[in-house]
């Protein structure tokens, strides 16, 4: 299912979709990981997964929040960092012991001559740039 801010890109792209179990009695718990504590779209995403696996017939669906093990950018998967770049937002650089991001590369021209405009935008687990090469804004998501 699509995630409600970017709708390009699945829960499952995201890595936030944990684990999906079934019991004996056809009861499905699932388990969701918020990109960040407070990320506003989880309400929308508990009620997306009810809704479909309802419909899917499924009597009994419920969504449990972990936050335990947080989730990384490190966590999308490789065609979900193709999805967000062809979007037009910049996918996250793999992260490791020091996380330090001196540029960016456009989505739109590939140019790394480009610059952080907002620590913020379109929403907080994204920052807004500018490419100076082809003076388009852009997106980028930050590496947690």
């Amino acid at each position: 299912m699509p995630d409600p801010e970017i709708p390009v890109v699945t829960i499952e792209d995201l890595g936030i979709l944990r684990d999906v179990t079934e019991d004996d009695r056809g009861w499905v718990h699932v388990q969701v990981t918020p990109t960040y504590s407070g990320c506003p779209a989880m309400d929308a995403i508990a009620d997306d997964v009810v809704e479909r696996l309802t419909r899917a017939g499924y009597l009994h669906v419920d969504v449990e929040f972990v936050l335990s093990p947080a989730w990384s950018t490190d966590d999308i998967s490789a065609a979900g960092l193709a999805k967000l770049a062809a979007y037009g937002i910049a996918p996250p650089s793999p992260t490791g012991p020091v996380a330090l991001t001196l540029s960016v590369r456009c989505p739109q021209c590939g140019s790394l001559d480009t610059r952080e405009s907002s620590r913020f935008g379109s929403t907080a687990c994204k920052s807004l740039w500018v490419c100076n090469a082809c003076r388009e804004p852009f997106d980028h998501f930050k590496a947690l």
